[in-house]
């Protein structure tokens, strides 16, 4: 088990980005070597050539991120052998149309149409080889790790589910050690706290992920003594948000917060991030601007009012800055001056509101808000201060989103769907805690990645 941005990641996924790579070298390779294999001085040419490498790893990009997008390296998807050879192929075809663009606009960077259909074909033999063996073997190759979970309250069945559900991530969950506990245990109770070193032991375990410490008995020297034998003991708490990609607030104790890995913020890196942020964001707006042109135009063919209107939202610290936003709404959609969510198959939505917020095209205009320095290229979302009111009458860590600049994108947008009540809210709030806790800009670039494929196959809603 891995983890990156603090959460649980499959060792097959490093297995297969390295693996499409080392293929898609090597059908390179080939291909120049077929294209010239009667032709030694020829080959020899191409190949020292001082940009041959660049060329190279120009292909290999584009195809890596078009099987990102097709989403070749979710591994808990199970796909069929030919579901996952048509995603290859269409990786490979949208690439095509990358690299179209990539050569136009870099001629120095292309090879030869025969090198290049000659890769296109190996490259998918070569890929749909590796992963077809790859599935074959990979289970027998590496079995399962053991995992035992200290604690049998609602922590421990919430732990338990995840790791019954992530079956990519290689854990297999031998029980629980503790008193009785939920009647729905995904897994056998199997000995009490004393027998926690016996049960080790006997089942071979590698993991132990810890619920409750504050129970009399908790056995915290048989816990010791494990850790000093190579024993991974683990947090519950902090396992489930790196199964989850969020910190569920039934589970966590204030003191929790105060005493768990992260919430670090350097001066040095909220600059890098506001420097990041003026970047992309005149980058998005100057390649954007023509997009606006063409939403606004069709916002005010298919509705009365302005194509953009101004909403007052709640940035860092708590201070009020007006958001600028394509509407999306007929103009009287609040004309009793009361604040409320859109809901699903809302009424107030224009025929082009609806795909503007499908494609999260409503949100352009933001880019001015970010170079203005009202918001951060990433963050959590800015909220309506009529919402927060309520909000924090329920659950008061919601202020604590205001730490940070809110964000064009998030965590929560990327994990989460859009927000239609007060409980929708709170549940964004476990995301924004958890990218709160781990903010680093290669995060941020994860986060836009994930937007991106959002934006590109219409997961708006």
């Amino acid at each position: 088990m891995f983890r990156i941005f603090d959460q649980y990641v499959s060792l097959k996924t490093f297995f297969l980005v390295f693996g499409d790579t080392a293929s898609i070298a090597v059908s390179i390779w080939l291909a120049y070597w077929l294209r010239y294999w009667n032709d030694a001085e020829g080959l020899a040419y191409y190949l020292q050539q001082p940009d041959v490498t660049v060329r190279g790893l120009t292909i290999i990009a584009a195809f890596q991120v078009c099987a990102y997008y097709n989403e070749l390296y979710r591994v808990e998807f199970h796909f069929t052998t030919s579901d996952q050879f048509f995603r290859l192929a269409q990786a490979i075809g949208i690439g095509c149309f990358f690299l179209a663009a990539i050569y136009y606009a870099a001629p120095q960077l292309s090879v030869g149409r025969g090198v290049f259909a000659l890769t296109l074909l190996l490259v998918l033999i070569s890929t749909t080889a590796f992963r077809r063996a790859t599935d074959l073997v990979w289970s027998s190759a590496l079995p399962p790790v053991p995992v035992l979970i200290v604690g049998t309250d609602d922590v421990a069945r919430s732990l338990g589910e995840e790791i019954k559900l992530r079956d990519d991530l290689g854990m297999h969950l031998v029980g629980f050690a503790g008193l009785a506990g939920p009647s729905d245990l995904p897994a056998k109770i199997i000995g009490e706290f004393g027998d926690i070193e016996d049960l080790v032991s006997t089942h071979g375990v590698r993991t132990v992920l810890v619920c409750d410490t504050t129970k009399g008995d908790f056995p915290i020297n048989a816990l010791f003594r494990l850790r000093t034998r190579g024993i991974h003991v683990e947090d519950a708490r902090a396992a489930l948000a790196a199964f989850t990609g969020r910190i569920s607030l039934e589970t966590v104790r204030s003191r929790w917060f105060v005493f768990s890995e992260g919430f670090s913020r350097s001066g040095y890196a909220m600059a890098f991030k506001r420097l990041t942020d003026l970047t992309l964001g005149t980058v998005g707006l100057l390649l954007s601007l023509p997009i606006m042109v063409v939403v606004a135009v069709a916002i005010r063919l298919d509705s009365q009012g302005p194509a953009l209107f101004l909403q007052q939202r709640t940035g860092l610290n708590g201070n009020l800055f007006e958001v600028l936003k394509f509407r999306t709404m007929r103009i009287d959609a609040e004309v009793d001056g009361v604040a409320q969510f859109a809901t699903e198959g809302d009424p107030r939505i224009t025929r082009v509101g609806k795909y503007l917020r499908l494609y999260r095209l409503d949100e352009l205009p933001q880019f001015v808000n970010v170079i203005r320095g009202h918001m951060s290229f990433v963050g959590p979302r800015p909220e309506r201060p009529e919402f927060i009111v309520q909000i924090l009458q329920v659950e008061p860590l919601y202020d604590e989103r205001h730490t940070l600049r809110p964000g064009l994108t998030g965590w929560a947008q990327v994990c989460y769907r859009y927000g239609a009540n007060l409980e929708d809210s709170i549940s964004k709030l476990e995301y924004d805690l958890f990218y709160l806790k781990n903010v680093s800009f290669l995060f941020d670039m994860a986060i836009i990645l994930q937007t991106v494929k959002i934006v590109l196959w219409g997961r708006g809603r």
